[in-house]
């Protein structure tokens, strides 16, 4: 009877532990590199602005026109859900990985299609050389970000989510649109969130 209650309370245990935290995926753990960027409101935004919040960032262009539109309606959808789950300490970071055509002014009309939280702070970034973002998607968040060949301007980029927690670690990824059997994971991402964040209080 003893062991049996043992066993009981070991493993109730075990599995208090393992839902404090939110499971790193191996391939992950690196800290992303510092950069420095332009927001849609023309403001200088660095990854020291991102430090003590939990983060989620991906990878757009204002002129997409197959996986960015689904992409930002799920983000804006998120949005929406992170702030009637209350949770504060969240922001929202977007790459343009077409800089040249996507200044402030563009990414700035581009969040106007959309109706995202006023509440969940969104950073739509710009700023920088194409060949710099190219890198930095790569060292970062191990993804191509590749010019087009065919002569259009759709810009072959990755469609991933990722979490970045409060010090700037990469912790995970999600799929950022529906595709096959991969569909946009809302409820995990506010449940991760929402750990992630209540592990700093």
């Amino acid at each position: 009877m003893f062991r049996s209650s043992l066993l009981i309370a070991l493993v109730l245990l075990l599995t208090a532990c393992g839902s404090s935290e939110v499971e790193p995926m191996s391939y992950y753990g690196n800290t992303l590199e510092k950069f420095e960027a332009v927001n849609q409101h023309n403001e200088t935004f660095t990854s020291e602005d991102m430090d003590g919040k939990v983060w989620l960032a991906n990878l757009i262009f204002t002129q997409c026109v197959t996986v960015c539109p689904p992409m930002t309606q799920n983000m804006t959808e998120l949005t929406q859900e992170l702030e009637k789950a209350d949770l504060e300490n969240v922001g929202i970071v977007s790459f343009s990985v077409d800089p040249d055509t996507d200044t402030p002014e563009v990414l700035s009309e581009y969040m106007s299609w959309y109706s995202p939280s006023e509440t969940i702070e969104w950073q739509l970034l710009t700023g920088y050389e194409f060949e710099y973002l190219r890198d930095y998607a790569l060292n970062n968040f191990k993804s191509i970000v590749k010019l087009p060949q065919d002569g259009s301007n759709q810009v072959l980029h990755g469609t991933a989510i990722y979490l970045i927690d409060e010090n700037g670690k990469l912790v995970k990824d999600y799929t950022g649109i529906d595709a096959g059997d991969n569909t946009f994971e809302t409820e995990q991402i506010v449940k991760d969130v929402k750990t992630m964040t209540s592990n700093m209080e």
